[in-house]
């Protein structure tokens, strides 16, 4: 009988920690607590709802499988509907990482200020930026030639970049031209 109450409160005790646990991630986001939070809820819940029905070592064995089992679902979860970006998708992982990434200007760019939004720029994908020289138009193509630390990203458009080809190629126009 004491056996019996002692394994109630647990599962109780279980369920409660198990909620606390669940409304701490929206205090401290990153599936941190909600793993955790759904594994020790579910099997306290299985124990309240069990504890009459099943033996104390059967009982606990369930529930030791149901925080396990229900702990690695909500993991695998979380990592495959991306909820945090836990693959990383979309994000920069330093400002090195921006060089050669495409964008549009959202402000006109100059030599000075102006700001683009990248297309796969992250959380925030709004970066203030300049031109490498003139100006670039708001709604133009740019492609990031400097990332300079992250702050500020040097642009050039995307219809004035040249590869080794082009200007190759522009070369030999220009010479077969004075020839």
């Amino acid at each position: 009988m004491v056996l019996g109450t002692l394994m109630g409160n647990v599962a109780l005790f279980m369920l409660i920690a198990g909620a606390g646990l669940i409304i701490a991630e929206a205090f401290a986001p990153g599936a941190h607590f909600f793993v955790a939070g759904t594994g020790v809820f579910a099997a306290g819940l299985v124990g309240v709802v069990l504890e009459p029905v099943l033996p104390e070592p059967i009982l606990l064995t369930l529930m030791a499988v149901v925080v396990l089992v229900t702990s690695v679902g909500t993991l695998y979860a979380y990592r495959e509907l991306d909820l945090y970006g836990g693959k990383g998708k979309g994000q920069t992982s330093d400002s090195a990482s921006l060089r050669g990434k495409s964008g549009r200007v959202v402000e006109r760019v100059t030599t000075q200020s102006g700001e683009i939004k990248l297309d796969e720029g992250g959380f925030n994908p709004y970066y203030k930026a300049r031109s490498f020289d003139g100006e670039i138009a708001e709604g133009e193509e740019v492609i990031v030639i400097d990332p300079g630390g992250g702050n500020v990203l040097t642009v050039e458009a995307m219809s004035e970049v040249q590869d080794e080809i082009d200007r190759e190629l522009e070369r030999d126009a220009q010479e077969k031209t004075t020839n």
